[in-house]
């Protein structure tokens, strides 16, 4: 199917316009999944009732994702790539654990940053 086919099922599927930017191989994914659901009955009531709970759910949309370890964040600044690491107990930067990314983007710009803002992670200029 190409987008426009992919799109006409979203919205017959969803009652809704596909998101804009979502590629055409994840479109494929939830429409499979959407209607594997329905075709099984639809997800149990205790997952949709979970799935109420989030903040993400509720708002419509996560101000910044949810990050995992061992991922990795890159910032170019004054000509400096900046490679911060994602750990368990927080972040790495230049070989020291700091608890948020604010204070990595405070000591990088020597002023105080929103730490997602400066690292691209939510919507604002950066």
């Amino acid at each position: 199917m190409n987008r426009e086919a992919l799109s006409g099922a979203w919205r017959e599927i969803t009652n809704s316009a596909p998101p804009p930017k979502m590629s055409q191989v994840f479109m494929r994914r939830v429409l499979g999944f959407e209607i594997q659901a329905r075709r099984s009955g639809g997800l149990p009531k205790a997952l949709l009732k979970e799935l109420g709970k989030s903040p993400a759910i509720k708002n419509g949309t996560r101000s910044t994702p949810i990050l995992k370890p061992g991922g990795r964040l890159l910032r170019e600044w004054n000509g400096v790539t900046h490679v911060v690491e994602v750990t368990d107990s927080g972040f790495s930067w230049n070989g020291e654990t700091w608890r948020s990314l604010s204070s990595i983007a405070r000591a990088i710009t020597g002023a105080h940053w929103s730490g997602p803002r400066f690292f691209g992670l939510n919507k604002g200029k950066s």
